[in-house]
């Protein structure tokens, strides 16, 4: 049978440095966009990230409007949509963390128009991939929505982040050390589509970061351009892809079954790492090193250190198989038993 189109859609221009945010007017003329932008972004970024890219756009001649989000939600995507349907811009710019390009993303994909991802914090995948994650559901919600025409990295704003955002990001890039285990099994069980350059493009991205573990507590400029050039490679392994498969396995669902059950969750990337370490076990991988490397950097590494109880990561192994049925992972399709749960986050030391 002929093999079906592979729709690509990959960022035209990365800039990853210092002063990023003042080159931002300069780029959206360069990429050809003029009139106005509307950003995205909510009131604690609005002073920090949002302030100097207004001031490069309105230096650049760009007319600018302002939109403030508090979740990456449906409501706050159909409330952006209303804004872009009145201010018309010829391109949005979702300036923050990862609710405001979430919903930046997705509200200018359902409008046709492209989205600037511009973060100030490096703490998971969402700058650069075509993947949302959406709550306000009985569980998280993927839409595939557009990659960013364009990604500004600030090294200097991200660096002023807090460094629990930074191990974030390096715990949700070790991730895909279990998650292309899974894309390769669901290959094998279900003959599901495999693409070696995006898995090894995401391998590569893990393997990058565990081997710089030991500079990320430092915060230097070495360090955070690792992270960020790693999370943005996984974002363009999920356009290659044409899905989030080659970053997104049970670690992930595992996170997302612990923001359904965890009265207050963690964040996600420092999910996704403790996840990781349980899955790499059931995979019969060396769950050691992953934990190993999660100590070096500074990332949490057990229920305690997520600051959850230990009752909830074992809930939320039990149904992680749940959040996406149709994504075949090592946890198959009828999940882990209570018991087995508690064996595996104890072996691991996830839970004592």
């Amino acid at each position: 049978m002929p093999q079906e189109f592979h729709y690509m859609q990959l960022p035209r221009e990365v800039i990853v440095g210092d002063d990023v945010l003042g080159k931002v007017g300069e780029t959206c003329t360069r990429l050809g966009f003029s009139g106005s932008v509307l950003i995205v972004t909510d009131s604690v970024v609005q002073s920090i990230g949002a302030a100097p890219v207004r001031e490069s756009l309105k230096s650049s001649g760009f007319k600018v409007q302002e939109v403030l989000v508090e979740a990456s939600s449906l409501p706050q995507v159909r409330q952006v949509e209303r804004e872009i349907e009145k201010f018309k811009p010829s391109v949005v710019a979702g300036v923050g963390g990862g609710r405001d390009i979430d919903v930046a993303k997705l509200s200018s994909a359902n409008k046709g128009i492209p989205f600037l991802s511009i973060p100030t914090a490096a703490s998971h995948d969402g700058i650069a991939s075509p993947v949302v994650s959406m709550k306000g559901y009985s569980k998280p919600y993927s839409f595939m929505a557009q990659a960013p025409i364009a990604i500004l990295a600030d090294v200097g704003v991200i660096g002023r982040a807090p460094f629990r955002m930074l191990a974030s990001g390096c715990g949700d890039v070790v991730g895909k050390y279990t998650s292309v285990r899974d894309w390769r099994l669901a290959h094998r069980i279900k003959n599901e589509y495999y693409g070696d350059y995006a898995a090894d493009l995401a391998l590569m991205s893990a393997r990058l970061v565990m081997r710089n573990a030991h500079i990320m507590k430092a915060m230097s400029e070495t360090g955070i351009r690792t992270v960020v050039e790693a999370l943005v490679s996984c974002g363009v392994a999920m356009s290659i892809a044409g899905s989030s498969r080659p970053c997104s396995g049970a670690e992930h669902l595992f996170s997302h079954a612990l923001d359904v059950t965890a009265p207050h969750p963690a964040l996600h990337g420092e999910q996704v790492g403790v996840g990781t370490i349980m899955c790499a076990y059931l995979h019969g991988a060396n769950w050691q090193l992953i934990r190993d490397v999660l100590r070096r950097i500074g990332a949490p590494t057990c229920a305690r250190e997520l600051g959850i109880d230990d009752k909830y990561v074992i809930k939320a192994l039990t149904i992680a198989h749940k959040i996406r049925p149709d994504r075949y992972t090592i946890l198959g399709e009828k999940g882990l038993t209570k018991e087995a749960a508690e064996r595996v986050a104890e072996v691991t030391g996830v839970v004592e």
